[in-house]
C-alpha cells in the first residue's frame, strides 16, 4: 500500500516521509547494513539477515501490493535516512492486526523521524480498518517504550530473557500493543 508524501522541519531538520519505491532498494540495503552497526536495539547484528538490492526490490513490490503493509522511507535532501513497516497476514484469524518495526540512521535521531513514520503508519492502519498494530523493543530503550506508550500502545507482555547483547548479559524484549477498537 502507499501513503501521500508528508513533510516536516524539525530542529532545523527538513525531511520527507513517503512510501518506499523500488528505485529505493540499494539505498534501503546499505542504510539496513548501517543502523544495524549503530545501535543493540535492533534484532540483528550488522550482517545478520542481510537483505542484497533484489530482496529489497521484492520486498517493497510485495509491499506496495499488499493493502496489509506498508513500506515507508524518511529521506533527508534525497538521501534515505530512515525506514518502517507495517507487516500483515492473510490468516483470517490475525488479519486485523499488522506488526510495526522502525529504524533510523544514528545522525538523526532527536529530530522525531521514527514518530512521524509511525504516526504516519497509525494514521494509514486506521484508515484502512487495522484494528491493532504490534511491535516489539528491547526493555533498555526506554525513550522508544515512551513514545510509543504516548501514541497509545500498551505493554502486552515480556519475554524474558530473549536476547544476549555483547556484554554478553540477556535482556528482555517487550511486547506492545495498540488497539484500536
Amino acid at each position: 500500500m502507499r501513503i501521500d508524501e508528508q513533510h516536516y522541519s524539525i530542529k532545523g531538520l527538513t525531511y520527507t516521509i513517503r512510501s518506499a519505491n523500488e528505485k529505493d532498494a540499494n539505498e534501503l540495503s546499505a542504510i539496513r547494513l548501517q543502523i544495524d552497526s549503530e545501535t543493540e536495539n535492533m534484532d540483528r547484528e550488522q550482517g545478520e539477515a542481510y537483505i542484497d538490492v533484489p530482496g529489497f526490490e521484492q520486498l517493497i513490490k510485495t509491499d506496495t501490493e499488499n493493502m496489509k503493509n506498508l513500506f515507508l522511507v524518511a529521506v533527508v535532501h534525497n538521501r534515505i535516512v530512515g525506514f518502517s513497516r507495517c507487516e500483515g497476514t492473510t490468516l483470517k484469524r490475525f488479519a486485523h492486526k499488522v506488526e510495526f518495526g522502525v529504524c533510523v540512521l544514528k545522525e538523526y535521531w532527536g529530530h522525531a523521524i521514527g514518530k512521524n513514520l509511525l504516526r504516519n503508519s497509525i494514521f494509514w492502519a486506521d484508515s484502512n480498518g487495522i484494528k491493532k498494530i504490534t511491535l516489539n523493543v528491547l526493555e533498555t530503550n526506554e525513550k522508544a517504550i515512551g513514545l510509543y506508550q504516548k501514541l497509545g500502545f500498551e505493554i502486552e507482555g515480556i519475554l524474558k530473557n530473549d536476547r544476549v547483547l555483547s556484554d554478553g548479559k540477556y535482556y528482555n524484549t517487550i511486547v506492545m500493543g495498540r488497539f484500536k477498537g
